[in-house]
């Protein structure tokens, strides 16, 4: 799926799932805290034990080992200002055996291993303090090894007194300890979504602009910066009052950072709950948007703004100016940011920061641009119906875009509800109703029905009118191309009358699982049995590159073919009862978590041959198929 539409399906959708979605990297080790002193004394050294239990067969790498062996050894540090490691880490005893992994013996620990920290407290401290160790650490098993991470342990220590031989590098006040971060990234976006949720975020501020609580804002507010003597000044203070919506917005971006986290926005996308949230935040910004009621700040908030921004003046007044404008749009750009939010999902902690950052700096362009340049506010259209069509259009739009999060919960937890006609069927209302509203065949609340269809409304209703009538063979089991990758996986219970006259243009209409299995163990004796290699296809539920491949790529005679000659098995990694283990065998396999992801595997000799991540073309994914096959045959 190339950039270009996926930022065009992005604006249209608001960036309805994330180009390549992230599961979770397995954690086979819990740390727990066993021994520590109730009361220490301040510049004394004592001990913390902490416990690690090791999940099957994973084992966790000794503190004594060579860092310079290959695996990272387990290692201690102090994070609180106020402690500090005061000796070396001893354990219990590792295992000293063959690591096949780096070919050297290594000491590891299996199932359980203990091990006891000397930290030395601060000699200036008393009271209740918080000891935060970090643990840096890396497991493995006898096939693979996972990412090495670093954890945080918690625990309480009361200080009561002064030792009297204080520890030499616990004299003194607090100083940071060295620390870091994970060095690995789970769920971390290509460049290319990067750019793209920008441009999403950019698109929205703009598309805010031409509601009705924003435009008719634009002439007033810029008049006031042009009409000031000095025009020089004028120019200024609307750049810092550009600037100071920015920061509004901005602000509400990292509000949002604080309270998702570092991992939180990740590890939302497949999140069944989520996704249902989203869906009724969604249909309550449509809804917004349709006229049924209006969103609002409260009164009180709006005109203490707009008292302060009266009452100030200089850089004081602008600034208050820029946030009363900023409250008093809400009601027109919340769902625009809530669109902004909803593409936060699956993406890193600053992506709701970088969002508001795009998306204020679209909003605010204008109103420094015309200031800068006054003459060009001849240029603008006057406010109008046109303005509340926009508006109503967006709402059609979010409505149908709230369908696509409630499909996803539906396909988690496997209800099958909301299956791919019933999704097909409601945008095709959906976006006919959009189209006759624009004709003026239909009307809302406090809206009167136009004498006659202008040129501009005609052109206006035809791409939803179109896109209605394209949508339609979908309900009889055509493939709609791009527009597949949006919608539920085909089902052998779904209408296809595609199927039942044979198809065309080499292109089959299958159920997206028909003649797959779900078991790999299973599908890899098959193979041997069979003498074929296996054909994996690590995907997701909610992943939207996924549903794109099985439709549009998948069918192709050339594909299916080469299917022909493999054993297939599917593995859902974002839900379901397996999910956890499918996960873990594609980390195995592969080394990475990204769907999807697809993998040609021997089953002879138990190893990959080749795979494939992200939407693929054609032409690369049939050459992948085929170079794959043959080395196999090769053997």
């Amino acid at each position: 799926m190339n950039l270009s539409k996926s930022i065009l399906m992005g604006i249209i959708f608001a960036m309805l799932s994330p180009f390549f979605l992230y599961a979770q990297i397995p954690d086979p080790v819990k740390y727990e805290v066993s021994e520590i002193p109730d009361t220490v004394k301040a510049g004394e050294v004592f001990e913390i034990t902490v416990e690690a239990s090791i999940e099957g067969k994973w084992h966790l790498y000794s503190v004594l080992n060579d860092p310079d062996a290959g695996p990272y050894p387990t290692e201690f540090s102090a994070k609180s200002p106020n402690f500090v490691l005061a000796g070396k880490t001893s354990e219990t005893k590792a295992d000293i055996e063959f690591d096949p992994n780096f070919e050297a013996e290594l000491g590891w620990h299996t199932s359980y291993a203990s091990f006891t920290i000397p930290v030395a407290v601060k000699s200036e401290l008393q009271g209740k303090q918080t000891l935060d160790l970090e643990v840096y650490y890396q497991v493995c098993d006898d096939r693979v090894c996972l990412p090495p991470k670093r954890k945080s342990i918690i625990a309480g220590v009361f200080v009561d007194g002064v030792a009297d031989e204080i520890y030499e590098d616990a004299v003194g006040g607090a100083t940071v300890s060295e620390g870091g971060s994970s060095s690995t990234k789970k769920g971390s976006f290509s460049d290319d979504g990067v750019f793209s949720f920008l441009w999403i975020a950019i698109v929205a501020g703009f598309a805010a602009l031409l509601t009705p609580c924003v435009f008719p804002m634009i002439p007033l507010t810029v008049s006031y910066f042009s009409k000031q003597e000095d025009a020089k000044r004028g120019v200024s203070s609307a750049l810092i009052f550009g600037v100071a919506i920015v920061i509004t917005f901005t602000v509400i971006g990292a509000v949002l950072a604080a309270v998702l986290g570092a991992s939180g926005a990740q590890n939302f996308a497949s999140n069944p709950i989520v996704n249902l949230f989203i869906a009724l935040v969604l249909v309550a910004f449509a809804l917004s948007l349709l006229g049924m009621y209006e969103l609002q700040l409260p009164h009180q908030l709006t005109n203490f703004l707009n008292k302060k921004s009266n009452e100030s003046s200089g850089l004081a007044g602008i600034l208050f100016m820029a946030m009363t404008i900023s409250a008093v749009s809400f009601s027109c750009t919340a769902p625009f940011v809530g669109a902004v939010f909803t593409a936060t999902v699956g993406g890193e902690w600053f992506y709701p920061i970088l969002g508001m950052i795009g998306f204020s700096a679209a909003f605010a362009s204008p109103f420094v641009l015309f200031a800068m340049f006054p003459k060009w506010l001849e240029a603008l259209p006057k406010s109008g119906s046109w303005m509340n069509i926009v508006k109503v259009l967006l709402g059609f739009i979010e409505l149908a875009a709230a369908f696509k999060f409630l499909s996803n919960a539906d396909l988690v937890w496997q209800w099958g509800i909301v299956s791919r006609p019933l999704t097909i069927a409601f945008w095709i209302v959906i976006f006919l109703i959009a189209g006759f509203y624009v004709l003026g065949f239909i009307t809302l609340k406090h809206e009167s029905k136009p004498e006659q269809i202008s040129t501009g409304r005609m052109l206006l209703a035809m791409p939803f009118l179109m896109f209605s009538f394209y949508l339609i063979p979908g309900l009889l089991g055509s493939s709609l191309g791009f527009w597949d990758a949006f919608l539920p996986p085909k089902q052998p219970t779904d209408v296809s009358l595609v199927a039942s006259i044979g198809g065309s243009g080499g292109v089959s209409s299958t159920s997206a699982d028909e003649g797959w299995s779900k078991d790999f163990e299973a599908s890899v004796a098959s193979a041997k049995e069979l003498g074929k290699p296996v054909f994996i296809d690590f995907t997701g539920y909610t992943c939207t590159n996924c549903r794109a491949m099985e439709s549009n790529i998948f069918p192709l005679e050339e594909v299916q073919q080469a299917f022909a000659e493999m054993v297939l098995v599917k593995l859902y990694t974002d839900g379901g009862k397996d999910a956890k283990d499918n996960q873990l065998i594609q980390f195995e396999l592969t080394g990475n978590i990204a769907l999807p992801t697809y993998v040609i595997y021997d089953p002879v000799s138990e190893r990959v041959i080749d795979q494939v991540l992200g939407y693929t073309k054609e032409e690369k994914f049939t050459s992948f198929l085929t170079e794959g096959l043959n080395e196999f045959k090769s053997r």
